[in-house]
């Protein structure tokens, strides 16, 4: 009887304390004072994780000194919040994936600035895969050191974003490689150290449509299904699929002349044999980081509707545009003429994706060389500065998020002390692998200080 009246004491107190739990949340969904009924389906489970302390994101220290206050997107619309959502469901366990897409010149195209905020994002939301890769080396230029894509064919003429006229069509990742030969491998493979991390076990392959379709081969052959694709995704795009039973670090493709479900084949004139890279991805809920640059890139370079329909093949739920510097050193270079360059290529990404979110952000200061009594010289590129300014206004015309990267690193004269921290390469105008990895730290950054301080907001 004793030990009876102790169990319903107890029950009396628990009864208690859920009560004191739950009295100040019978109505949920305050903002502003307004409230919603709780639904029928609402269980105490659902109330209590909606009270649930919000803890927020962090971030590396900064190696150089850059100013606090402005390590923040500027984002008065609140237009990332459907991207800080996806996070959110990342965070709360959800298995789905968030795609970003990162657009930009040779700052991007060299993997570092872009890697590190890649890196920084997977390690706190969870890692989905590479993404995308392309095939520069086989063009003949810097290729980002986590992955290789290799051939035994050498004879490639190689497409560019930046051309005037296009040695060949060119693809979503702003590059092709087109060859005449008969039989073409290409293998992907994932560096073992820098790649750590990065294995998959599905790669679509982006080709041209007149293209030759590719098998797999090699040791994994008989582990990887193929869905070749029938009919182009947008004018002259295809996308096969390879779908591995397991994880690995490499695929083996070759191609094939046989007519699709025949025995017969093809001759190989009959082909042209154009293809623009990779999108690999492991299955696993998480982000997805496209970065896609080329160099000598510009905002004009990119405003194109058959390369934007491309883009949005991706799906990209935040697209981020990092361009600028290149315009800069242009003879006749307006503010205005620019602004009206960004607009006209915002124009088409709001046209052909018009859920996604985006952000601008402003290119980082930096040098040009002159000659003073045949002397080479460098002096600060005071356009750089216009440039970011025209970004900023751009950005709060259109409604969208922007990142002063060139105030936040220092700005005017800021290219001085990034230079004495032995953060710039040779030419001033590029930046050394530590200098681009702490930039892509500073827009993790910066990202995260506004996603932390809206969530913290709404808490209140």
């Amino acid at each position: 009887m004793k030990r009876r009246k102790q169990y319903i004491s107890l029950g009396i107190l628990l009864l208690m304390w859920m009560s004191a739990l739950l009295t100040p949340h019978l109505m949920r969904g305050g903002v502003d004072g307004h409230f919603t009924q709780l639904q029928e389906n609402d269980t105490l489970i659902h109330i209590i994780d909606t009270v649930r302390p919000f803890v927020p994101v962090t971030w590396p220290k900064s190696t150089i000194q850059v100013v606090d206050s402005l390590c923040y997107a500027s984002d008065q619309n609140h237009s990332l919040e459907p991207f800080f959502a996806g996070l959110d469901s990342l965070r709360a366990g959800k298995d789905t994936v968030i795609t970003i897409v990162h657009l930009g010149d040779s700052h991007i195209q060299a993997g570092y600035y872009s890697g590190r905020t890649m890196r920084l994002f997977q390690q706190e939301f969870g890692n989905a895969g590479r993404g995308w890769i392309a095939p520069f080396k086989l063009s003949k230029t810097n290729e980002p050191d986590d992955y290789f894509i290799s051939s035994v064919v050498k004879e490639w003429v190689t497409g560019r974003c930046i051309q005037n006229t296009k040695k060949c069509t060119v693809g979503l990742g702003g590059i092709g490689i087109q060859t005449i030969s008969p039989s073409v491998n290409l293998d992907v493979s994932i560096a073992p150290n820098n790649g750590a991390g990065y294995a998959f076990n599905e790669a679509i392959l982006y080709r041209g449509d007149k293209s030759m379709p590719m098998l797999p081969a090699g040791k994994l052959k008989d582990s990887v299904r193929v869905y070749m694709c029938k009919e182009p995704l947008v004018a002259g795009v295809l996308a096969d699929t390879f779908r591995i039973s397991f994880q690995t670090d490499t695929l083996q493709l070759h191609s094939t002349r046989r007519k699709q479900g025949t025995d017969t084949l093809l001759p190989a004139s009959s082909f042209e044999n154009v293809y623009y890279g990779f999108n690999l991805t492991n299955g696993n809920p998480g982000v997805l980081y496209h970065s896609i640059g080329v160099n000598g890139a510009m905002y004009v370079n990119y405003t194109d509707a058959d390369y934007v329909r491309q883009l949005a093949l991706l799906r990209p739920d935040l697209l981020i545009i990092s361009l600028g510097t290149n315009e800069t050193f242009g003879r006749h270079f307006t503010s205005q003429e620019f602004a009206g360059q960004i607009q006209a290529f915002i124009r088409l990404v709001k046209k052909y994706m018009p859920d996604v979110c985006i952000l601008l952000t402003t290119p980082p200061e930096c040098y040009k060389k002159i000659w003073v009594n045949k002397k080479r010289t460098y002096i600060r590129n005071e356009n750089t500065q216009r440039a970011a300014k025209a970004i900023v206004n751009v950005a709060s015309k259109e409604g969208i998020a922007c990142w002063d990267l060139f105030a936040a690193t220092g700005g005017e004269n800021s290219s001085r002390k990034w230079n004495n921290a032995r953060m710039m390469g040779r030419d001033r105008i590029h930046f050394t692998k530590e200098g681009y990895q702490e930039q892509g730290t500073l827009l993790f950054r910066a990202l995260m200080s506004i996603y932390n301080q809206q969530r913290e907001d709404n808490v209140e």
